[in-house]
């Protein structure tokens, strides 16, 4: 059995349920992934980890590259478990991406995932979806440049501001060509997962609603200490960059990360 007995030293929040484990109480926790559990939370996290090779944990911080795998597509296994999952059991949910995870359960996870390297805690036993969201966006928060990067943050800005619809295209695909391989590999997988996102009707997340979320996640400012100015200047324009280009054809996305994901899905 991959759990074994646990006493509870400080409280925590049960990972399945999210509701705090109380001091002094007996509780179980994952070997594998030291994830913690009411014991009677044990029926709800079928996905407890099996055993598997130990690899080195993630940096704490890092650029998007350093958390990417050796071969290509050069998509980090968390955020292709991320959107996976949500991809799975989350199509049918209201406000997907814009109602928060429960903070506390946000962050727990995120931390096993990044302790995990590549031997990863599966997401299943996480009730609430929109935690899963939440982990995806504060992982991308938290790296130490935006997904765009610093250097090609200007350029991204200028080519959504371009009013000709084509020659907008045309410019972006030439910014996104400039990506570093891992940036650009999950940029497409991103925009393909928004896109899917955005065509379900049950999560009433269109587009623009899209953008306004993920204009700061992805976009966010041109260095790590921007002015209060720059920020009101930027937030208008972060939206318009990732809404520009969610308006790409998935075609183009296509070609970095292959027709095909499965091979993208952890097994």
């Amino acid at each position: 059995d991959p759990v074994s007995p646990y006493q509870v030293i400080r409280p925590e929040p049960c990972g399945a349920c999210g509701s705090r484990l109380r001091f002094g109480k007996a509780a179980l926790k994952c070997r594998q992934c030291q994830l913690l559990l009411h014991a009677k939370c044990r029926e709800r996290c079928p996905s407890l980890c099996a055993p598997r090779p130990r690899q080195h944990a993630w940096p704490r911080e890092g650029v998007l590259a350093d958390f990417a795998p050796p071969t290509p597509p050069l998509v980090p296994a968390l955020l292709v478990q991320c959107v996976t999952e949500v991809e799975t059991r989350g199509l049918t949910e209201a406000g997907l991406y814009r109602v928060p995870g429960a903070e506390p359960l946000v962050r727990e996870w995120k931390r096993r995932l990044l302790r995990g390297g590549g031997a990863l805690p599966a997401l299943g036993g996480v009730a609430d979806i929109h935690v899963v969201c939440g982990v995806l966006k504060d992982f991308l928060r938290g790296l130490k440049e935006p997904l765009v990067t610093f250097s090609l943050h200007p350029a991204f800005l200028r080519a959504a501001d371009i009013p000709d619809e084509a020659a907008c295209g045309t410019a972006l695909r030439h910014v996104v060509g400039k990506l570093p391989p891992a940036n650009r590999d999950t940029l497409a997988f991103l925009m393909l997962h928004l896109l899917r996102v955005s065509r379900s009707p049950d999560c009433r997340m269109d587009v623009l609603n899209l953008s306004r979320v993920f204009g700061p996640t992805l976009v966010g400012h041109g260095s790590a200490n921007p002015t209060p100015l720059a920020i009101m200047e930027d937030t208008p324009r972060q939206c318009k960059v990732v809404a520009r280009l969610l308006a790409l054809p998935p075609d183009f996305w296509r070609g970095f990360v292959g027709t095909e994901q499965e091979n993208l899905v952890p097994a």
